[in-house]
């Protein structure tokens, strides 16, 4: 092997090692998050032993120790000694600020959670799908639905009602909202979104929809422990719409949150978005920001994660059934060519300063 060849195999090595060491890392952050250490963490203003820290989020003083050894390791917390030498940790602010619940749209940990969770849910399921091409069906993924949904809710809860609608179609969308307009959520998963939305608005009236039975069952359940009478819900395949006519011309506004990647047939969902919007409607599908060609990916911050997330959920769940398998990495281009092809002919690409990962494709009937 030449000096060429032996350096960049020495520079291959330091990365596979970078590489190791990070996946580690997701796997712990994603348990620190989901048992609320760094929420506790948070809360103390000098470094705590792990008896305190454990004693604070109510775990097993052992587990947190070897779990503090990866975090001091990893430069997440930071290590130092007490006066009887024995050793203290603590969360420094500028890292809590991304890492706990109270960062909002900023948090960062939330998203440790991902792919210890698709592993769970679908690894071997995806690993045979290599071999036959087969799709993975919803229903393999209850757990993980169970976090988008909890996503979804720290998402929308910060900017939906506040800094999203207030920005579609210069402002009008809210005033029409706020008098009175017909609105769709399709795909609207367990309601987050459209909650928050119809409790915002009582005036206009909102039905969501989506194929997912378990899904729609929680929704319904929470608004009607909000007491929300303009919401409804229903279970239906929007690729069929378009043909069963049940909702043609009905909505003023239809809004899909990165549910069109995961469509089986995403062209024909499209074109039952168009077909139920009525005269003047507005369609505003906010999906992934991302490049349809691959190499246009290269310095994308998040690109191996997110084509992760895709490789063990969107695509095969676009797969099921013999479906399209879009894959979250659908990219721009492809989404605008599909969008025009269903028969929408003002396609406007716009970025939004409070989701810098996402883009909103704005659509008029």
């Amino acid at each position: 092997m030449d000096d060429v060849s032996m350096e960049k195999q020495e520079r291959f090595s330091q990365r596979m090692t970078e590489i190791l060491n990070a996946g580690a890392l997701n796997l712990a952050l994603g348990l620190g998050y989901k048992h609320r250490i760094f929420d506790v963490m948070e809360g103390f203003d000098a470094p705590a032993s792990p008896g305190k820290i454990a004693d604070a989020a109510g775990l097993s003083e052992r587990y947190l120790r070897e779990w503090l050894g990866i975090m001091a390791t990893g430069r997440i917390v930071e290590l130092s000694r007490g006066e009887a030498g024995e050793a203290l940790y603590y969360l420094p602010k500028e890292h809590a600020a991304l890492l706990t619940r109270n960062a909002g749209n900023s948090n960062l940990g939330v998203y440790a959670q991902e792919i210890p969770l698709l592993t769970a849910c679908a690894m071997e399921a995806v690993s045979n799908g290599f071999v036959t091409g087969d799709g993975v069906p919803f229903s393999q993924y209850p757990d993980f639905q169970a976090f988008m949904g909890e996503l979804s809710d720290a998402k929308h809860r910060q900017v939906l009602v506040d800094q999203f609608i207030p920005c579609v179609d210069d402002g009008r969308l809210l005033e029409r909202l706020k008098k009175g307009i017909r609105v769709c959520d399709f795909g609207c998963g367990e309601g987050v979104a459209m909650n928050l939305m119809a409790g915002a608005f009582p005036n206009s009236r909102f039905t969501g929809i989506d194929n997912h039975e378990a899904a729609i069952s929680k929704a319904r359940d929470d608004a009607a422990g909000l007491g929300l009478i303009n919401a409804e819900y229903c279970v239906a395949d929007g690729a069929t719409l378009k043909d069963s006519h049940r909702f043609d011309n009905r909505f003023d506004y239809v809004v899909a949150f990165d549910a069109i990647h995961d469509q089986t047939r995403p062209l024909e969902a499209l074109q039952s978005v168009g077909a139920m919007l009525a005269k003047g409607g507005l369609f505003s599908m906010v999906d992934i920001d991302a490049a349809t060609d691959q190499a246009a990916n290269m310095d994308h911050p998040l690109a191996p994660f997110l084509y992760t997330v895709s490789l063990m959920h969107c695509m095969p769940v676009g797969l099921n059934n013999k479906g399209a398998g879009l894959g979250m990495m659908w990219g721009r281009e492809k989404a605008v060519a599909m969008l025009e092809k269903a028969g929408f002919d003002r396609v406007e690409v716009l970025s939004m300063d409070h989701d810098p990962f996402n883009l909103h494709f704005l659509c008029r009937a």
